[in-house]
């Protein structure tokens, strides 16, 4: 009598044997949903984040970018309140 999960245990062993002697031994240290593209996709965020992390000059750079950035939303901001504020008394105006 055989058993049917040691022979596909045995089935999922010779399969996954193949496939690393396929994609040699990196393959085999690898899991089979290993994505090259999702990895170095990892690799280039975290080498940023570490660069900004303990680079002074660049976090220096980073934060001045982003006041300028909130400056130029708030001046945005300003401007859209101003023509709201320019549409709303030339419909007042209209109605008497």
């Amino acid at each position: 009598m055989k058993n049917p999960y040691i022979q596909q245990n045995q089935e999922k062993i010779q399969h996954n044997l193949s496939n690393s002697q396929n994609s040699g031994i990196l393959g085999s240290l690898l899991p089979n949903s290993f994505n090259s593209a999702s990895f170095f996709q990892g690799a280039v965020i975290g080498a940023v984040g570490a660069y900004l992390l303990t680079n002074e000059k660049a976090q220096q750079t980073l934060f001045k970018s982003i006041l300028k950035i909130n400056q130029l939303i708030q001046a945005g901001s300003e401007e859209i309140k101003e023509r709201f504020e320019d549409a709303k008394a030339e419909l007042e105006e209209n109605e008497f």
